[in-house]
């Protein structure tokens, strides 16, 4: 099975916050997928994190060695869908990046991100249910 994976669900699981198990738990066995642009995301959310003092460098770094571990297959995105899709709804383009992966590759999306739940929905996207 193939499952589309964002930067929110990439970053709880290489900070290891309380949702990891439950993650790792619907991502045995499978694929993961993810829009190129997520791998500059990690970038940008461990930068902002460092900017606000939310974490250290050292701590940065690690996450940094645990994303490292995450095989995730690269895919780029049909540019003039994803514009379509964060036109209609009213989405940055890196959440349309997100819709697009998971449509073109037709599997759910894994993401901590309620807005972007919701989104997928209303595009028919399925969503792997991480909080239970």
């Amino acid at each position: 099975m193939d499952v589309t994976i964002d930067t929110s669900a990439i970053l709880a699981v290489c900070t290891n916050e309380g949702l990891k198990p439950r993650m790792v738990e619907l991502t045995v066995g499978a694929r993961l997928l993810a829009p190129v642009s997520v791998h500059s995301e990690v970038g940008n959310a461990l930068s902002a994190m460092l900017k606000r003092e939310r974490i250290t460098l050292a701590q940065a770094l690690a996450c940094l060695d645990a994303y490292k571990q995450i095989p995730v297959k690269w895919l780029e995105v049909d540019l003039p869908h994803a514009v379509q899709l964060a036109h209609q709804l009213d989405l940055y383009a890196y959440d349309a990046y997100l819709l697009a992966c998971a449509q073109t590759s037709r599997s759910p999306l894994l993401t901590v991100d309620k807005a972007l739940m919701r989104a997928a929905r209303e595009v028919g996207v399925q969503t792997l249910e991480v909080y239970v």
